[in-house]
């Protein structure tokens, strides 16, 4: 295992969330309730990986996964069509254009905030993923198209986030999101327009 680890890089707490990671995304690709286990243990194991990598704004974004999956439970559980899958809701432009403001707000507060106050490794890139990453949550406990939309711009800053800081494995587990964000958009529209 050494000899693999060495190879490829990360520990092995870091292949075990990525590869939670994978499972959770696949299964929210097929808007299946079953993603949300792999999701807690993903979650729980990224707070310990980035705070180790000073990753702050990242770290306590876990915290905020790991909350905010308890209420996206409850909305999957109760808005399911009859085949168990959760039913697709889009968004008007106008409150998608709410939500993308308020998380501009949100990224320059938790910049000066990550950069005033600790010695965060990327502070103001960090944070943009953190932001955005909070928005695209909520968006996709909500059950919202466009969260996929925010999720595929979180992917491409993570790639280069995480590869900035060593965490290859991690990266590389975002360029496989990056595609099954496309992928769970395109798929999600399909399933919004056949309701």
């Amino acid at each position: 295992m050494d000899f693999f680890l060495g190879m490829v890089g990360g520990s092995i707490v870091e292949w075990i969330a990525v590869t939670c990671g994978l499972i959770n995304v696949v299964l929210i690709i097929r808007r299946s309730i079953w993603n949300f286990p792999f999701g807690f243990v993903m979650v729980t194991l990224y707070f310990y990986i980035f705070w180790e990598y000073k990753l702050y704004s990242d770290a306590l974004l876990q915290l905020y996964f790991f909350s905010i999956q308890f209420y996206g439970l409850w909305v999957w559980f109760h808005r399911r069509a009859s085949d168990g899958r959760v039913m697709v809701a889009p968004l008007s432009r106008r409150s998608f254009a709410v939500y993308l403001a308020v998380t501009a707000c949100a990224w320059v507060t938790i910049s000066w905030l990550m950069g005033t106050y600790t010695d965060a490794a990327a502070p103001r890139w960090d944070a943009a993923v953190a932001a955005m990453s909070v928005t695209a949550q909520f968006l996709m406990s909500r059950r919202h198209l466009e969260s996929w939309l925010l999720w595929i711009a979180v992917d491409v800053l993570a790639i280069g986030l995480f590869y900035s800081r060593d965490l290859v494995p991690t990266a590389a587990l975002y360029v496989v999101f990056l595609g099954l964000a496309v992928l769970g958009y395109r798929q999600w529209r399909g399933a919004a327009k056949a309701t």
